[in-house]
């Protein structure tokens, strides 16, 4: 996209909007606030807020994403990690349900969108790269057990404090006998249901011979069915006079006009945990969106979703939210309702807006291990343990890093799991190019192809050393380079070239091309002459100029085939196999 529609891409999509569009949109955003209403609620309560926030935190973000949003399906609002994530970063600072902490929640949210904001201005969308696939698969596995382990607390009618899964393991096994029956039976029976109408009963309805669209949205409206039921057996059965923890009052109308706390001191304390929201809260949309964008052959502009993203956040900021991103489970069903255009996203803020409006007092009566329900069997979906099997078989060190971050994660904090993760994965990833894979190579008899002489059948001259590295060479691996090329040259006295094949060479930094400089100079000083070949274009461009090339004394060639063959004619030494 060119022009203003670059930047409001909503100026692209509502071109063409027509009739059979809306309907989708209208039937799609019927569902998903079916199922968007109570995981609101579930979400505000698991980060420590009022429920009623979490409907305020999905009706703003959901318009500004689709005026700014390039995903035709993404579905904005609160996802089950960004709310413990605000819970974990403002929990210590104030009290969940206070004033207090919602005014934090809020900034929070404003530092968050602003941090998205400035990113995608400034095009720093590879900077969520740094988040590896199995890093973040370890953390929402990891976050996903804690939120669970959380809301069993909720569940059982216990008081358990502690911040990591070994703190309420260890409060749940010692409040054992403190679990209050009435809100169990509710909560257990609320999760074997919500787990029966997920897994069955859309299939049991399609069998009954309602149309599969139908069935779908009853299954979509088990939870809706779930909040309605309990809230009604608490009602009918006074639960709440026998110790059932309820909703209570919940405030009716329009989302509030807010502000964040303008205190740079706080903007400092919060800085690090808006900056980690940001990031994992921008690695989960782009990865959704392109996801489902690949399946309708479109696609999404990462740098575009920074904005869209931050301009969600700091709407949720200016009406009573909290931090949002783009949700796997809502935007999963937006696609597969039908939704084609981020229109259904503003229909369901319509919905949800009414929902606000008119539906807040019938939450009165809701039990608060209904809503506690509700998150357990969506965050469960989360859990990938498949991911440590996956990653042991094939990368050690990926597998490190799975681990630490689900270790740190459970042990310690989210915050601490995911620094974990992403500084062992730097640590392993320099480790691992510090020590490039350097292949001595010959030609393959028939051919102009090179391959390892340990590998494959090949041809060598005697004179003359072919290496082939494969890393871009910088200050933390060059050295290997030098120990290999000496390495050789004491092995083999009758050498008269050596000639480094560039393929795989896509970068060379200072510390490297003064290293290959040195080396030019310690081969000369011992009668050999440096060659490269195969040099990449932009490497090339970089080393036009430099000390290097002014004093190499052998060439640079352009293919290795036309290196070996005029070295070898040169020495007057045929090739020989290897």
């Amino acid at each position: 996209m060119t022009g203003p529609a670059a930047f409001l891409p909503i100026l692209d999509w509502g071109r063409r909007y027509d009739r059979d569009t809306l309907a989708s949109d209208l039937l799609a955003a019927v569902i998903v606030t079916i199922m968007l209403i109570p995981q609101s609620l579930a979400y505000a309560s698991l980060a420590g807020l009022p429920p009623v926030v979490g409907l305020y935190a999905s009706i703003a973000p959901l318009l500004l994403y689709a005026l700014f949003g390039t995903s035709r399906a993404l579905a904005v609002g609160p996802v089950a990690v960004i709310s413990l994530m605000t819970a974990t970063a403002i929990g210590d600072i104030a009290a969940a349900g206070t004033p207090e902490y919602w005014v934090l929640a809020i900034t929070l949210a404003f530092l968050s969108g602003a941090m998205l904001l400035a990113m995608g201005l400034l095009r720093l969308g590879f900077l969520a790269n740094f988040l590896s696939h199995p890093v973040i698969a370890g953390f929402i596995t990891a976050s996903a057990l804690l939120i669970a382990a959380g809301q069993l607390k909720v569940i059982l009618g216990v008081r358990v404090d502690g911040h990591n899964f070994v703190d309420l393991a260890v409060g749940l096994a010692r409040q054992w006998d403190q679990v209050h029956a009435a809100t169990a039976v509710l909560g257990s029976v609320t999760v074997a249901f919500l787990f029966w109408t997920r897994r069955s009963l859309k299939s049991l309805l399609v069998r009954s011979g309602l149309p599969p669209r139908l069935a779908d949205m009853a299954a979509k409206a088990g939870p809706v069915a779930g909040i309605a039921l309990t809230a009604w057996v608490t009602w009918q059965f006074r639960l709440h006079e026998q110790g059932v923890k309820i909703v209570g009052t919940v405030p009716q109308g329009l989302p509030p006009l807010t502000w964040p706390r303008w205190d740079l001191a706080l903007w400092q304390q919060l800085a690090v945990p808006a900056l980690l929201i940001s990031l994992v809260g921008f690695v989960e949309s782009v990865s959704v969106g392109q996801t489902l964008a690949a399946k309708r052959r479109q696609r999404i502009e990462p740098d575009r979703e920074l904005v869209a993203l931050g301009a969600s956040n700091l709407g949720a900021a200016f009406t009573g939210g909290f931090p949002v991103t783009g949700g796997f489970s809502r935007s999963v069903v937006n696609f597969d309702a039908g939704a084609q255009t981020p229109a259904a996203g503003v229909f369901t803020a319509v919905g949800i807006l009414g929902a606000a409006l008119l539906l807040t007092p019938a939450l009165y009566f809701v039990p608060q291990a209904t809503l506690a329900a509700t998150i357990v069997v969506a965050v469960l979906s989360l859990v990938d343990l498949g991911v440590f099997r996956r990653t042991w078989a094939y990368s050690k060190a990926d597998f490190a890093a799975v681990a630490a971050t689900v270790l740190f994660t459970l042990g310690v904090g989210v915050e601490a799991g995911l620094l974990a993760g992403v500084l062992l994965s730097l640590a392993l990833f320099l480790h691992r190019t510090s020590r490039p894979h350097i292949a001595e190579v010959g030609l393959v008899p028939g051919t102009e192809s090179y391959r390892n002489v340990l590998r494959h059948a090949v041809q060598v001259c005697p004179r003359m050393l072919s290496l082939r590295v494969d890393e871009s060479l910088y200050f933390a691996n060059v050295r290997a380079l030098e120990d290999r090329i000496n390495q050789e040259l004491a092995r083999r006295p009758e050498l008269a070239h050596v000639v480094l094949q560039c393929s795989a060479i896509n970068d060379i930094d200072a510390s490297a091309l003064e290293s290959l400089e040195a080396i030019d100079q310690r081969l000369r000083d011992a009668g050999v002459v440096l060659h490269f070949s195969e040099v990449k274009g932009p490497v090339m461009d970089r080393l036009q100029g430099t000390e290097l090339l002014k004093h190499l004394r052998g060439q640079v060639f352009l293919t290795h085939f036309q290196a070996q063959q005029q070295l070898a004619a040169e020495a007057d030494t045929p090739l020989a196999a290897r």
